[in-house]
């Protein structure tokens, strides 16, 4: 059997979503990666309000057709009785039932783990918000800059005169990342028990768990990491330095001997590797200024490739400073072939293969759905005929 052919890991499984923005998407669209089918329940006539972030891919929302490829779109009005029986008839076979709606909302449309449990045993029901169930701010709306703020990354991230946000919705991936991992566990376990469970990710704590190296760096009211724009604040020389050429060249070292093959091969002045002042990291983060300039001395009669040349030969880890033009091109990228074409109501788009290649199957890499594209088709599967779909279009249901 190819691998093409070969079954995926979550065939089989259908995940209900009731999701929009990020974290909700980010993680049912890895669980569709796998093979699992996922239907993506939108609002008629809106859908999930990412899909109008901007209209950077072809018209498509970028944030949207990053995190739901290989999805059906349903659209349900919820709040009318005939939209809750179809949704109840999805709930019936589903294996997981995954929402970010706003605080609350999901238990009072009767969503809850305990209000569907008696129903439907072997369901699993992830929900996904800002602050989690219980405690004052559970009812509080949060956004993934938000979150940074409440989380403490804004305090470490950006230069001494100012914070930072992170590039991308490092929150929102956080909390999708560890729903998704809580959903497998939450699948294998089902296979122990033969019973569904209750999944509850909190954007902050999913967060505030990425956070424990500078909170446990400022242990017992410790001093907190400073702001060092994109060096490392507490290992050094760990980050960019400019060149001869005008560029810029990221480079980083983890042990005294790197640091010694540094001294000799990179700066060429091994009797640097004795200073007094280098001769720990600790010593060389109190002595940042003097050490960077002696290796801007020494890159500043250089080009970026000479530069690299001697990190490379002497093993130091080093990197180019890409922008995203140039993670599009990426050769690295292109050489392991990670680039493949998905559809999209736009047309073919280019998208990365998920993270992880398995020489046991391929992953799902299906069209990003138009809204309400699968209304008909999912309809038929729940029985109903095409003057029934008509009256519930008609109707405003779907």
């Amino acid at each position: 059997m190819s691998q093409a052919t070969a079954p995926r890991p979550l065939d089989g499984i259908t995940v209900i979503s009731m999701e929009h923005a990020i974290a909700a998407p980010f993680c049912t669209r890895q669980l569709a990666d796998l093979g699992a089918r996922v239907i993506k329940v939108e609002r008629p006539g809106v859908g999930d309000f990412a899909r109008n972030y901007d209209e950077r891919v072809n018209g498509l929302a970028s944030h949207f057709v990053w995190t739901n490829r290989s999805k059906e779109s349903l659209t349900l009005d919820l709040k009318q009785g005939d939209a809750t029986v179809i949704l109840d008839q999805l709930l019936a076979d589903a294996d997981v039932l995954v929402q970010n709606l706003a605080p609350g909302a999901a238990a009072r449309m009767g969503l809850s783990f305990d209000a569907l449990h008696e129903r439907f045993p072997q369901l699993i029901v992830c929900d996904i918000s800002g602050y989690g169930v219980g405690g004052s701010y559970q009812d509080k709306k949060a956004y993934d800059l938000l979150i940074q703020s409440e989380a403490g990354f804004l305090s470490v991230t950006g230069t001494q005169d100012d914070m930072a946000k992170a590039g991308n919705s490092i929150a929102d991936i956080a909390a999708g990342m560890y729903a998704y991992t809580s959903i497998l566990s939450a699948l294998l376990l089902r296979g122990k028990t033969g019973k569904g469970s209750a999944i509850d990710v909190s954007m902050l704590e999913s967060l505030v768990e990425w956070m424990n190296y500078p909170l446990y760096y400022a242990f017992e009211n410790a001093s907190p990491p400073p702001r060092t724009g994109a060096a490392h604040a507490t290992i050094y020389p760990y980050g960019p330095f400019g060149t001869g050429d005008g560029q810029t060249v990221m480079l980083g070292l983890q042990n005294e001997r790197e640091w010694a093959l540094f001294c000799e091969k990179v700066l060429q002045q091994a009797a640097l590797t004795t200073d007094d002042r280098f001769s720990s990291n600790s010593k060389r983060v109190a002595n940042r200024e003097a050490l960077r300039a002696l290796i801007d001395e020494t890159f500043s009669g250089l080009t970026a490739a000479q530069v690299i040349a001697r990190l490379d030969d002497a093993q130091i880890a080093n990197a180019h400073v890409n922008d995203m033009h140039g993670v599009w091109a990426h050769p690295q990228l292109r050489e392991r072939q990670r680039w493949t074409t998905i559809g999209s109501p736009a047309g073919d788009i280019p998208a990365l293969l998920p993270p992880g290649t398995s020489n046991a199957w391929t992953p799902r890499m299906d069209p990003v759905p138009g809204l309400g594209e699968h209304n008909q088709h999912i309809l038929r599967d729940l029985g109903y005929d095409d003057a029934r779909i008509r009256a519930l279009r008609d109707k405003g249901v779907i």
